[in-house]
């Protein structure tokens, strides 16, 4: 729920809560609710946000599966890599003569 829609959702409730209007109120307001709520229009609103946030949800999972089976692999295949990489930076470090300036 978006903030704003979230805002308005909790005025609501804090109104028919803290309402000091008295039952007539209430029931004014649990009516104009249900009449709003049962309306076809809302209602195929809410069926479309539903379908899309499903959509977007599957979306997400097999974005996130994807990348758990990259990671994964890269895992598996990281103790089988030649360490080159890692021979390099210490041949480096041992040719470096003492007081040369590698600042630059």
């Amino acid at each position: 729920m978006g903030s704003k829609a979230g805002f308005v959702v909790g005025v609501g409730v804090g109104y028919v809560l803290g309402a000091k209007a008295g039952r007539q109120r209430y029931d004014d307001i649990v009516r104009w609710w249900n009449q709003f709520t049962g309306s076809r229009r809302v209602q195929r609103a809410a069926e479309k946000t539903k379908d899309v946030a499903s959509e977007s949800a599957k979306r997400g999972l097999t974005v996130v599966q994807q990348g758990v089976e990259k990671a994964g692999s890269a895992v598996k295949s990281r103790p089988h890599k030649d360490d080159a990489a890692t021979d390099t930076i210490v041949d480096l470090i041992e040719e470096q003569q003492p007081g040369a300036d590698y600042s630059k």
